[in-house]
């Protein structure tokens, strides 16, 4: 029974992952990929879109402001009632009847009225709008940099794959090998040369491998679908398989390496300085005088869709914001004290990032030395497998330590692969810190 329900397991296992369509994909193909739809850059990229759309609100500084309107009233206010019959172009002698003056009667106007307004200059807008530009700058460079992780994060997550397939390779070739020992033992058994106790440890040792191969099989899909989400791309009913297997690559360190002060990220971070000083002179500016041009040109009637009168108004005004309450002053101060914060964190932020390529230096040497220690171990422990496996075909060793060696063969593979992901992960790392 216990043998069925392994063999349903496993049955189950298999339909569930081979029953999907299995996509093979290469690390060039992966590079080559158009990592636009990923909802990462696609978020920079709205963020920057945002800007650019907040940008285009500074055209007011030089366009026009024009408004039109259609308005009907009525009155017997005697001021008002004077003035809108003399708009009316309606005036006559019978009107200065003082009567008339003191108590008019009602009347009732149409006027249509279009007023402009020409910003000539106004130098706290041109400061603002400088301020924008360079906040758009700053967000497109970010949009830059968040598609190099991007890139490094699907370098990252195609060897996750290739880590996974690995494994599972190298569990299926120990379930063969622990497989074809136990057919040796089952013969062993049955001509009564070994206990039952040493089969059963052949069986505990084939369940056990059955259940990490099973893990192995859900990280591939994990990592599958990861590469899938990065991409931005339907994953269902797909596995992708790496071209190339896990291997070790070379990569040149050097762990006295300088942060390189062109990278976007800092780059962004130093640009943004720049907008707080615009926006300094821009409260600064508040100050200076405005020229403004204005002008509206105006018909009446006393009836509906009628235009007999008409007027206009033109003229320029130059102002000052002689006192504002300090409330400039305050806004000045405010954006110092932003950009003094901003200057700390950019600091902060650079000591931290050659904080973090320091340790992917040392991470890559100590990874370097992982993979020749794992190395070393794994050889070691093939070598004492062959010997004990050798020695027990001779009947000089027990099942049990055949076993053991084979399990020891095995975990330092896994260790051995492990260590070669380690090591590849940290030099892509360290590239990306290095742009």
């Amino acid at each position: 029974m216990r043998k069925i329900a392994i063999l349903i397991l496993l049955l189950t296992t298999y339909s569930e992952v081979f029953s999907q369509d299995i996509v093979v994909i290469s690390k060039a193909d992966l590079e080559n990929k158009i990592i636009d739809n990923n909802l990462q850059v696609k978020l920079a990229k709205k963020d920057a879109e945002l800007a650019n759309a907040e940008l285009l609100g500074t055209r007011s500084m030089y366009l026009p402001n024009v408004n039109a309107s259609y308005t009907f009233s009525n009155t017997n206010n005697p001021l008002y009632a004077f003035g809108t019959k003399l708009n009316q172009e309606r005036i006559t002698m019978m009107d200065f009847n003082p009567d008339n003056l003191n108590s008019p009667k009602s009347i009732s106007n149409f006027a249509t009225k279009i007023e402009v307004q020409q910003p000539i200059i106004n130098m706290d807008a041109v400061y603002q709008k400088k301020a924008g530009q360079v906040k758009a700058e700053v967000l497109n460079i970010k949009t830059e940099r968040t598609k190099e992780y991007v890139q490094f994060e699907l370098k990252k997550s195609y060897m996750m794959l290739q880590l996974a397939y690995k494994m599972l390779e190298t569990l299926e070739n120990a379930k063969q090998t622990t497989l074809a020992n136990k057919k040796v033992i089952e013969n062993y058994y049955k001509n009564g040369m070994i206990q039952k106790s040493e089969l059963l440890y052949m069986d505990v040792r084939i369940s056990e491998i059955e259940s990490q191969i099973q893990t192995a099989k859900s990280n591939i899909r994990n990592a599958s679908d990861y590469l899938y989400f990065l991409l931005d791309e339907n994953s269902e009913n797909k596995i992708l398989k790496p071209a190339e297997t896990l291997e070790y690559t070379e990569y040149m360190t050097d762990s006295g390496a300088q942060l390189n002060q062109n990278r976007k990220d800092l780059q962004a971070y130093n640009k943004s300085l720049e907008a707080y000083d615009w926006m300094i002179k821009s409260s600064k500016a508040k100050f200076l005088p405005k020229l403004n041009a204005f002008g509206s040109f105006e018909m009446y009637d006393n009836k509906i869709a009628q235009f007999n009168a008409n007027g206009y108004l033109a003229g320029i005004q130059l102002s000052w914001n002689v006192f504002d309450g300090l409330k400039s002053k305050s806004e000045q101060e405010k954006y110092k004290a932003e950009r003094s914060k901003a200057q700390t964190e950019i600091e902060q932020y650079s000591k931290q990032s050659q904080l973090e390529l320091n340790k992917a230096g040392r991470q890559i040497e100590d990874a370097a030395s992982k993979i020749n220690f794992t190395k070393q171990a794994w050889e070691q422990s093939k070598e004492a497998y062959r010997i004990r496996k050798n020695r027990y075909d001779q009947g000089l060793e027990k099942s049990a330590d055949l076993l053991s060696a084979e399990t020891l063969m095995s975990q330092k593979e896994l260790e051995y692969q492990q260590a070669v992901f380690e090591y590849n992960v940290a030099g892509e790392y360290e590239k990306f810190l290095r742009k």
